[in-house]
């Protein structure tokens, strides 16, 4: 397995981007803001994560995204744990995450990788996507706001 950071011209790998943030406008804007870096096995992209710098000091990870297939066998952790070394790295001292109220999985892995809840943005999700997600049977409202510092 590679994480590398994706190539000035190379495309961002929409499908997997997209299996964590349904919206093609956001992601697209989020990538070209960011850093996006990929996991590679075997020579095909499996794994995907967005840094996206937000204030003085603070990085936010924004996408974090495992092809589904693989889902179980602990790349989100590495990959989670590879975007906070990049961040501590490139001099941040605070990383951010947040994720649906409904991303039940992603709250346990983003807590076992140091991160602590912070806040609750209510609503977000409905006012910023115009059609509802429902992940593990839940509506997806309220955006989990987690943080750790580096």
């Amino acid at each position: 397995m590679e994480i590398r950071k994706l190539h000035a011209h190379e495309p961002a790998p929409m499908d997997l981007l997209l299996l964590a943030d349904p919206s093609e406008s956001i992601v697209t804007e989020y990538v070209q803001r960011g850093q996006c870096h990929v996991v590679e096995i075997e020579g095909s992209i499996v794994a995907v994560y967005v840094l996206l710098p937000t204030r003085p000091e603070t990085v936010e990870l924004v996408n974090v995204a495992v092809h589904e297939d693989l889902h179980g066998q602990g790349i989100g952790k590495q990959v989670v744990n590879h975007a906070i070394v990049q961040a501590r790295q490139q001099g941040y001292k605070t990383i951010e995450i947040g994720t649906g109220n409904s991303s039940v999985g992603q709250l346990a892995l983003y807590q076992k990788c140091g991160f602590r809840i912070v806040g609750v943005d209510i609503d977000f999700f409905v006012r910023n996507y115009p059609e509802e997600i429902i992940e593990n049977g839940i509506l997806c409202r309220d955006m989990i706001r987690m943080s750790q510092d580096l």
